[in-house]
C-alpha cells in the first residue's frame, strides 16, 4: 500500500492534556528541537508523510498480538516511541491516539515478524496474551511542522510478556511526568526499513540509552546492537528486569551455569545471528555500566523506577525533579497504609493468590505455588474490550464473533457501559432470561463469573471475618507494583471527601477557582464534576496506582444518590480497584466471597503464643470458635486475653457465659452480626471488666472505646479520644467535686500524669486487639462492630462529651471527618434526628469556629458545593430556631407573683446574647450568598443577602462596614441577575 494512502486513512488525532513538564534544557545536555516534532507547538496540524510517521512510529506496545477479533492494531506495523509533552503550558498541542479501533484496517496492510524464534513465542503465547487484554496506553505525543530530532532518552526492550510491558509503560510514564522526552522501542517488531532509520537516529541523538534486560534479551539482535552502541558512547543505562548484575556473565550463560541459564543459556550468539566477539563485547559491557545498578529483581518496580527516574533527572541536571521526587516519597513514607503491616497474618494464601489473578491476570513467584483450587478460567466470551463508544469496527468484529460462536458454541458477548451501571452479559442469556418467565428456570442461579486481569477486585463478607486485614496484607505484600497504594474509606457519608482528599498524592489542584471557566459559569454540579474528574483524570494515565477502597457501604453516595462507581478510573487500565464490603454484590462485579478460617488457622489465632494446651482444653477452644461466629476479630480478642493473662480456656468460657448479656434493639444491616452473635457481645463485656479491674470502675479504657462509636470511622488521636471520654458525666456528683478538687491540688502533675493515663489506656486496648494501630503516631482505630456496640452500650451524655471534645480540640486540616460527624450529631442531615443540643452559647462559638471554616473549605478546596451549602442551610435553621426561643415570651415565678410585671421574653433578658445570635445568623446568610453567586444562583443569592442587610442595619447601622460589605454583594448579585435576564442562555 502506497504510504501517502495509508497516512490519508489515518486521520487526525484527538487531543488531550498532561502533566506540566521541566524545561527541557540541561546543563549537561540539551534536547533540540527538531523537524519533527515540537513540545511548545500551539496546533495538532499535520502533513501526510509526518502523519504516517507518527501514527505508525508512536503507538503504544501492546500484549495483544493482532486477531480479526479484538479490534486492536497490528502490533508489528506500530513502532512504540513516547513523546515529550506538556500539560498546561501546550494543551493544544498534546495529542493522543486513544481510540484503537480508528487503526483496525492496518491489521491486514502491515508486514509480520519473519524471525522465527520472535514469531515463535509470539504465537505460542497467543491466546494467553490475548485473554490477558494487556497493552500499553495511548502515548501522549507533541505534534506540529517541526520533527524532534533529540531526545533526553532512549528506552529500548524485547519481549511481549505483560509484567515486562506494565514496567516499560510505567517507566515511560514516570520519566515523562517529570519532563524527560523518551523514546520507546521494541526494534524486533518492525521489518521496515524505513522506521529502522528513524529509530536509529533516535538512537543517536538520545542523551541517555535505557536499556531493559531480561533473559531473552541476550539472544535478540537489535538488543545487542544496542548494548553495544550505547557502551561504546559511554551513555549506556541498563536495567535487570528479573535479573541481576551477577547473573550477566558471558561464561555463566555460555556453559548454562545456574538456574537462570541451564534452558535457555548456550552460545546465544547462535539465535543472535551474528559475530561471538560483539555478542561477548557487548555482554561486558554491562560491567561498565554496573554503576546505576537499577534492578527490577522481585517485583521491586517502584524502588528501581523512582530511582531511575532520580538518577537521570540528576545526570540531566533536573535538581527540580530530584527535589520534587525526594519530597514525594517522604510524604509517601509516613501516609500510604493506614495501618501497619500485621506480622501475625494467618492464612489467606488461596484468597490472595487469586487476588493477583484477578487484577494482573497472572501469578508469579511464591503465589503460584501456594495458589490451589483456584477456579476455573472464564471462556472467552465472557470477557471483552472496553469501550465508551461503539462504532462499525466494534460492530463488525461483534458480528464476527456471533458468527464464530453460532459455529463453535459459543455466545456473542457485550460489554454494556452507561451512567447507571457496569455490566457483562452475554446475549444469549438475557435472551434466555427474558423467555423464561416463571418455573424453576427463572428461580435459577445466574452463573457468575470474574473478570481476570481487568484490574479490579472485590472481597465479600461478614463484619469482623477479616476483609480489611486481606487487603491491607496485599497491599504491602504487591505495593511495589505500584506507585502508591491510595487507601479510601468507603462509608457512605464520607467515600466522597476520602476520594478527593487524594488530591495531595496525585499533586492536582480541585478547587473551585481552579474548575471555574471564566467564559462561562458552571453550575454547582459541573464544578463538583469537574474536581472528580481531575482526580479521576490521573489514575487514568499510564502510570499505576492501587486504589483501595475499604468497607464500602453502599453503590450510591449518600450526599447525591450518584454511583459511586463514577467516581472511579475505567476498569482496565494501568490503576486497580480493590474494594471491600458487606453487600452481596458491588457494580455487577462476582465479588470474592471471603469464608472463615481454616480450624488449624484458628486455632493458631487463637492459642496465640501458647502452644502447649493439653487436649481437653483445645477442645474448649473448638466450643469457643464456634460460639464467636469463626469470626477472625473474636477469635483474635480470645487469643490477646490468653496471651496477656494467666487464664486458660476453660476458665475464660465459664467467665463468658457467667458475664450478662444485655438486650438491645439492633436495626440496621451493620449490626446483623451483633444480634445473631450474643455470645461475642459478652466477650466484649469480659474486655471491659479486665479494663475496669485493672484501673478502677471508671477505666479510661473503658470509656474511650464508648466515646469511639461517635467519633467518624476513621483513624482517631489518642489525646483527642481521652479528652471525650474525661469529659462523660459522672453519676455521682460527690465524686466529680472530689475529682476536680484531687486535679487542682494537682495541676503541676496533671499534664505528666494525663499523658500516661492515655499511653496506658490505648496500650491496654491495643494488647487486647479491642483497637488497632495506626500509621499515624499518636492515632488508634476500631473496628465496625465494636463501634456499634459502643453507640448501643453508652451511657446519656457520650455523644455531647464527643461533640465537645472535638469542638474544643480537633483541627479542622487534621480531623475534618470527625467535624463533619459533629456536624451530622448537631444538625441531623437527611431527616435523621438531632442528637446533641447545644446552648445558645455554645452553638454561636460552634458556627464561628467550626461551621463556617469547614463549609468554606469544603466549598473552596474540594468543590463540595453540595455538602457545603447544605451545611450552611442546616446551620440558618439551628439559627433560627434558637432566634425563635429568644423572641418566645418566657414565664417565671416571680413574674406570676407580681401582677404589674410585664411577661418579658429571652431577648430582653440578655440582649447582647440576642444580639450576637442575629449578628451571626447574619454572617451565615451573607456567606451561603457569596457562595451562590459562584454557581450562578443569583436569585437565591439576593434573597438571602438581603436577609443579611436586614438584620445588620437594625443592628449594627447602615455606616456599620459589615452592612456596606454586604450592600457592596447585593450590588454585584443585582448586575449579575441583570444581565441574565437580559441575556438568557441559549
Amino acid at each position: 500500500m502506497d504510504l501517502g494512502d495509508l497516512s490519508g486513512r489515518l486521520g487526525s488525532l484527538p487531543t488531550t492534556t498532561s502533566r506540566t513538564m521541566s524545561s527541557s534544557s540541561s546543563a549537561f545536555f540539551s534536547a533540540n528541537q527538531s523537524p519533527f516534532f515540537s513540545p511548545r507547538s500551539s496546533t495538532c496540524q499535520l502533513s501526510e508523510s509526518a502523519r504516517f510517521d507518527i501514527q505508525c512510529d508512536s503507538t503504544n506496545l501492546s500484549a495483544d498480538p493482532p486477531s480479526s477479533s479484538s479490534g486492536i492494531p497490528d502490533p508489528e506495523c506500530l513502532a512504540n516511541v513516547g513523546f515529550p509533552f506538556s500539560d498546561k503550558s501546550c494543551t493544544a498541542a498534546a495529542c493522543v491516539s486513544s481510540d484503537f479501533p480508528k487503526f483496525d484496517h492496518l491489521s491486514s496492510s502491515c508486514g509480520h515478524m519473519q524471525d522465527n524464534d520472535y514469531s515463535g513465542s509470539i504465537e505460542k503465547h497467543r491466546k494467553q496474551i490475548r485473554s490477558h487484554d494487556t497493552s500499553f496506553s495511548p502515548v501522549p505525543v507533541s505534534l506540529s511542522s517541526c520533527r524532534q530530532r533529540s531526545y533526553d532518552l532512549y528506552i529500548g526492550l524485547h519481549g511481549r510478556k505483560p509484567s515486562l510491558l506494565r514496567f516499560a509503560n510505567w517507566l515511560r510514564a514516570e520519566l515523562e511526568v517529570q519532563g524527560m522526552s523518551c523514546f520507546l522501542s521494541d526494534r524486533a517488531r518492525f521489518r521496515n526499513s524505513h522506521k529502522h532509520k528513524l529509530i536509529e537516529r533516535a538512537m543517536d541523538d538520545s542523551s541517555f540509552g535505557v536499556v531493559i534486560l531480561t533473559r531473552k534479551s541476550f539472544k535478540n539482535p537489535y538488543t545487542i546492537e544496542e548494548l553495544r552502541f550505547f557502551s561504546s558512547k559511554k551513555n549506556l543505562v541498563p536495567i535487570y528486569f528479573d535479573m541481576n548484575p551477577g547473573d550477566c556473565l558471558v561464561r555463566d550463560i555460555v556453559e548454562k551455569r545456574g538456574e537462570l541459564w541451564e534452558k535457555i543459556g548456550g552460545e546465544l550468539w547462535a539465535s543472535y545471528g551474528g559475530l561471538e566477539k560483539e555478542w561477548k563485547e557487548a555482554v561486558n559491557g554491562l560491567v561498565r555500566a554496573n554503576e546505576w545498578k537499577l534492578e527490577a529483581q522481585d517485583g521491586c518496580w517502584r524502588d528501581c523506577i523512582l530511582r531511575a527516574v532520580t538518577l537521570l533527572a540528576m545526570r540531566l541536571g533536573r535538581r527540580s525533579v530530584v527535589d520534587r521526587l525526594t519530597k514525594w516519597r517522604e510524604k509517601v513514607d509516613k501516609e500510604e497504609f493506614p495501618f501497619p503491616r500485621n506480622e501475625n497474618f494467618i492464612g489467606r494464601k488461596k484468597e490472595l493468590s487469586e487476588l493477583e489473578f484477578i487484577l494482573f491476570g497472572d501469578i508469579s513467584g511464591e503465589s503460584e505455588r501456594d495458589y490451589f483450587e483456584l477456579k476455573a478460567r472464564p471462556k472467552r466470551k465472557n470477557l471483552t474490550k472496553w469501550r465508551s463508544k461503539s462504532n462499525s469496527l466494534e460492530e463488525r468484529r461483534r458480528e464476527r464473533q456471533g458468527e464464530s460462536g453460532s459455529q463453535k458454541g459459543k455466545e456473542p458477548v457485550m460489554w454494556k457501559e452507561s451512567e447507571k451501571e457496569i455490566e457483562m452479559q452475554s446475549t444469549e442469556r438475557q435472551h434466555c432470561q427474558r423467555s423464561r418467565g416463571g418455573g424453576r428456570n427463572s428461580r435459577r442461579k445466574r452463573s457468575a463469573k470474574f473478570v481476570y486481569g481487568k484490574g479490579v477486585a472485590c472481597v465479600t463478607g461478614d463484619s469482623g471475618i477479616g476483609k480489611t486485614e486481606l487487603l491491607l496484607e496485599f497491599a504491602y505484600r504487591y505495593h511495589q507494583r505500584y506507585k502508591m497504594v491510595l487507601w479510601i474509606g468507603g462509608e457512605s457519608r464520607y467515600i466522597r471527601q476520602n476520594y478527593l482528599n487524594l488530591w495531595s498524592f496525585l499533586d492536582v489542584d480541585i478547587g473551585v477557582e481552579n474548575c471555574i471557566d471564566k467564559r462561562q459559569m458552571k453550575s454547582f454540579e459541573e464544578q463538583e464534576e469537574a474536581a472528580i474528574s481531575r482526580v479521576r483524570k490521573e489514575l487514568m494515565r499510564n502510570i499505576p496506582f492501587l486504589v483501595v477502597i475499604d468497607n464500602l457501604e453502599s453503590e450510591k453516595d449518600w450526599w447525591d444518590r450518584k454511583l459511586v462507581m463514577d467516581l472511579l478510573p475505567r476498569f482496565g487500565g494501568e490503576t486497580h480497584i480493590l474494594i471491600s464490603t458487606r453487600l452481596p454484590r458491588v457494580m455487577n462485579l462476582e465479588p470474592l466471597k471471603l469464608s472463615y478460617l481454616s480450624g488449624v488457622e484458628a486455632m493458631s489465632l487463637m492459642q496465640g503464643s501458647i502452644k502447649d494446651y493439653p487436649v481437653a482444653e483445645i477442645d474448649v477452644l473448638r466450643v469457643i470458635e464456634e460460639k464467636v461466629g469463626r469470626l477472625t476479630l473474636g477469635l483474635a480478642i480470645v487469643g490477646a486475653i490468653l496471651s496477656e493473662l494467666p487464664i486458660n480456656p476453660s476458665r475464660l468460657l465459664d467467665t463468658i457465659n457467667r458475664m450478662p448479656s444485655k438486650d438491645f434493639s439492633w436495626s440496621g444491616r451493620e449490626a446483623h452480626s451483633l444480634r445473631k452473635n450474643t455470645f461475642l457481645l459478652q466477650l466484649f463485656e469480659v474486655c471491659f471488666s479486665i479494663f475496669d479491674h485493672a484501673d478502677g470502675p471508671r477505666s479510661l479504657a473503658t470509656r474511650m472505646v464508648q466515646v469511639c462509636g461517635w467519633f467518624a470511622p476513621a483513624a482517631i488521636p489518642v489525646s483527642l479520644l481521652a479528652h471525650a471520654a474525661h469529659k462523660i458525666p459522672e453519676k455521682h456528683k460527690g465524686t466529680r467535686f472530689w475529682r476536680k478538687l484531687f486535679r487542682s491540688l494537682t495541676c503541676g502533675f496533671s499534664s505528666y500524669y494525663s499523658k500516661r493515663f492515655e499511653s496506658d489506656a490505648s496500650s491496654m486496648l491495643l494488647r487486647f486487639n479491642i483497637a488497632r494501630s495506626s500509621t499515624k503516631e499518636g492515632y488508634i482505630h476500631f473496628n465496625e462492630l465494636i463501634r456499634i456496640y459502643a453507640r448501643k452500650r453508652g451511657v446519656t451524655g457520650v455523644s455531647h462529651a464527643v461533640v465537645q471534645a472535638v469542638v474544643g480540640r480537633a483541627s479542622l486540616f487534621h480531623h475534618s471527618e470527625h467535624i463533619w460527624t459533629v456536624c451530622f450529631l448537631l444538625f441531623g442531615f437527611d431527616n435523621d434526628p438531632t442528637v446533641v443540643e447545644l446552648r445558645v452559647s455554645e452553638l454561636l462559638y460552634v458556627v464561628k469556629e467550626v461551621i463556617l471554616p469547614l463549609a468554606i473549605r469544603t466549598f473552596m478546596v474540594f468543590s463540595r458545593c453540595s455538602a457545603a451549602l447544605e451545611l450552611l442551610r442546616l446551620c440558618t435553621d439551628a439559627l433560627e430556631a434558637a432566634d425563635q426561643a429568644f423572641v418566645t415570651p418566657v414565664e417565671k415565678w416571680l413574674d406570676k407573683s407580681l401582677c404589674w410585671r410585664p411577661i418579658r421574653t429571652n431577648a430582653q433578658l440578655n440582649p447582647c446574647l440576642w444580639q450576637e445570635l442575629a449578628l451571626s445568623r447574619a454572617t451565615v446568610l451573607e456567606t451561603r450568598a457569596k457562595l451562590m453567586l459562584r454557581g450562578g444562583q443569583f436569585d437565591i443569592g439576593d434573597d438571602l443577602i438581603r436577609k443579611a442587610i436586614f438584620i445588620r442595619n437594625s443592628i449594627c447601622g447602615e455606616d456599620h462596614p459589615d452592612t456596606v460589605s454586604a450592600r457592596e454583594t447585593l450590588s454585584k448579585l443585582t448586575r449579575l441577575l441583570a444581565n441574565v435576564q437580559t441575556h438568557p442562555s441559549p
